[in-house]
């Protein structure tokens, strides 16, 4: 068995079991890869592709068992490619980042400065969007990671370590109602109009269903994707905001009163996510423990073994992570820098 017949073999099930396509694709011969693909199956003594004639039409229960085998082994292969090319330039590639406006322009700024330090050869490409629309980036393989604070840029082929957790803020004129309060309720929120950030179409969110669950209907006035844009409208006095505790400045919000919401919404998680068969560089491991100090080199390629094994990973506790914040003021107390 050679490699070159498994690559054959998974270009003609990758091209509709059109074997010129394939060979195309391959640049090689049309009667190359129907030769190969013959002694392939000699070989294995099994019939992989079912036939009408001279054309395939369709896969064997065997050929889709040893499709899915081809498939790890190429990719396998993939691997020890890239890691021969990192052995020789180990300070050199790309990082492509998918993440939101939150973690770009609030969390990521300094890690992001130190890691270039670091390795200045290392190209980076940072895209912002949705949850949503990092989860689709992650399935097209257009990013190496995925930073997200929600459940919903998970997938069932991407590894998701946990990295800190965080709450969110109300944002507030300083002469508003809710200051004069000692304690603010849920229900003291839905008095007022509110902006917040764009609320996910599919999956679960914990600000909508706080107020579910309490059978209460918030006044949603304006979604933003920007914690800056949410700012700006509560300065406009469209209502208050919903944002993550880390996007208030007391200096640049000086304006503003921040008031944790710790008590009433359930605390936020940060992920890091990459697709099971992404092959990790060295500086790839640098940066997850840049933005998550307890994910350290062992403890991802721990995680990693232990989802390829069981799709879960249990070997992280979610409850010991750090708060991106460690303060987390009641009532009228602003958040300290």
């Amino acid at each position: 068995m050679k490699l070159q017949q498994l690559r054959y073999l998974l270009a003609i099930a990758e091209n509709d079991l059109n074997i010129t396509a394939a060979s195309e694709k391959l640049y090689t011969s049309q009667p190359g890869v129907s030769k190969q693909l013959k002694l392939l199956e000699e070989e294995l003594g099994l019939r992989l592709f079912s036939r009408n004639g001279k054309s395939l039409d369709g896969v064997t229960y065997a050929g889709n068992l040893v499709l899915e085998k081809a498939a790890t082994i190429m990719s396998e292969v993939e691997n020890i490619k890239q890691l021969a090319h990192e052995l020789q330039n180990e300070q050199e590639g790309s990082l492509s980042i998918g993440t939101t406006h939150t973690q770009a322009r609030y969390v990521l700024p300094d890690i992001l400065q130190a890691f270039r330090k670091r390795y200045p050869d290392v190209r980076l490409n940072l895209h912002q969007g949705t949850s949503e629309q990092i989860s689709e980036m992650m399935k097209n393989g257009l990013i190496d990671f995925a930073i997200a604070s929600s459940s919903g840029a998970k997938n069932s082929d991407t590894v998701t370590l946990p990295c800190y957790h965080w709450d969110r803020a109300i944002l507030m004129p300083q002469d508003h109602p809710l200051t004069k309060l000692d304690e603010i309720e849920l229900t003291d929120l839905a008095e007022y109009p509110m902006i917040t950030y764009v609320l996910n179409q599919s999956g679960s969110s914990s600000f909508r269903d706080t107020f579910a669950k309490a059978g209460i209907t918030p006044n949603i006035a304006i979604t933003a994707r920007d914690a800056d844009v949410i700012k700006t409208y509560v300065r406009k006095g469209l209502g208050i905001g919903i944002a993550a505790s880390m996007a208030y400045d007391p200096e640049q919000d000086h304006d503003l009163v921040a008031i944790s919401t710790h008590d009433i919404f359930p605390s936020c998680t940060t992920w890091v996510g990459f697709r099971e068969e992404q092959y990790i560089r060295s500086y790839m491991y640098d940066f997850i423990e840049m933005i998550a100090p307890h994910l350290d080199r062992n403890t991802v390629s721990k995680a990693v073994t232990e989802f390829r094994r069981t799709g879960e990973i249990h070997s992280i506790d979610e409850n010991s992570l750090p708060y991106q914040l460690i303060a987390r003021p009641k009532a009228k107390k602003q958040y300290a820098a």
